[in-house]
């Protein structure tokens, strides 16, 4: 029997309510915890939701939110970098050592860091595709390599791991006041956040290379199939993980007037719990630039709210291992919800 055409429904043009809408959002677990946080330090410590103690907060959540959301584009491509954090010291320390070892230019000097960093990043992109290895190891021995260069390097030209007057040098003026000053009492830095933030959800939701980076996550070879460029895809992922730890690292440079070999090290499993925070999936093809921001907000904010609070400074990891499994928990609850709702 004919179906009457009123009674008849495209499901393009179904209308979808907000609870759907809110549920299919990667960061939703991220941001009701962000409320959260930020309700709860507000009330133990007045302070921590003032103008200063708002600013102390973003300061740290910035630089690890620059580095958070490209990591999470990384992830839903499927991959991971161990690397992020040496190089974001590493290539500090080539403009460092440019700048007041060989009399560079600070602005030279830092393009050549940039140079290096996306060789860095080039190099992990080629190996993870070319040998197929998983990039966890691939990009662990390149953490390893560049953790031992850096070392021997910088004590072979300095005879120390500690490389200092950098304010001294050409140029210093202009690329401070560029990457490492404050506006209204806010570390420039946080604006760099937000501007990479809104450029790579952008990138991400309505751009054909974020259409790529989901597929590529989801599955490669299906990808492929349909005829997305996987090794061009995944190799940029990583070069834009080393670009932007290049960006951070002069940015903490320029800002501490030095550079040292171990800056960086460990913050890579930072990056990645706050990407994980923020919805992004382990297994890839699913997650948000927004919401890697959103978790490395709740980063700063614990951090900052621990100190006012004036509890004890080791509760940070607790609260860092605490977030990692409620937010993965969450995080897995709310797509099946969103499954079940979208059946």
């Amino acid at each position: 029997m004919a179906v009457p055409a009123g009674r008849l429904r495209d499901e393009r043009v179904v209308q979808v309510g907000v609870l759907r809408r809110a549920l299919r959002r990667p960061e939703l677990g991220s941001v009701v915890g962000a409320i959260a946080v930020f309700a709860f330090f507000a009330l133990e410590a007045p302070a921590f939701a003032t103008h200063d103690g708002v600013a102390n907060f973003l300061d740290p959540s910035s630089t690890l939110g620059l580095m958070a959301v490209p990591v999470a584009l990384l992830m839903i491509g499927g991959e991971f970098d161990l690397s992020s954090g040496v190089v974001t010291g590493a290539a500090g320390t080539v403009t460092a050592l440019l700048a007041v070892n060989a009399g560079w230019n600070v602005w030279p000097a830092m393009l050549v860091s940039l140079i290096f960093s996306v060789c860095v990043g080039l190099f992990n992109g080629l190996v993870v595709i070319k040998t197929r290895l998983p990039s966890f190891i691939v990009t662990l021995g390149t953490f390893y390599i560049l953790q031992g260069a850096d070392l021997y390097v910088t004590k072979l030209a300095t005879n120390q791991v500690l490389i200092s007057g950098v304010e001294t040098t050409k140029g210093f003026d202009s690329a401070s006041a560029v990457l490492a000053s404050t506006i209204g009492g806010f570390e420039i830095s946080i604006f760099y956040w937000i501007v990479a933030t809104i450029l790579f959800t952008l990138v991400l939701m309505r751009t054909r290379f974020g259409n790529w980076i989901f597929a590529v996550g989801g599955s490669a070879p299906a990808a492929r199939n349909v005829g997305v460029p996987v090794i061009a895809t995944k190799v940029s992922l990583f070069i834009i993980v080393s670009s932007m730890a290049c960006l951070v690292g002069n940015m903490v440079t320029l800002r501490f007037h030095s550079a040292t070999v171990t800056s960086g090290v460990g913050l890579e499993f930072q990056y990645i719990v706050a990407a994980v925070i923020g919805g992004n999936l382990l297994t890839g093809g699913y997650g948000s630039a927004i919401g890697a921001s959103v978790g490395a907000l709740i980063f700063g904010m614990v951090n900052q709210g621990i100190v006012l609070s004036r509890w004890d400074s080791n509760l940070f990891l607790l609260f860092l291992g605490a977030m990692l499994l409620l937010a993965t928990l969450i995080n897995a609850y709310i797509r099946q919800k969103a499954e079940a709702i979208s059946k």
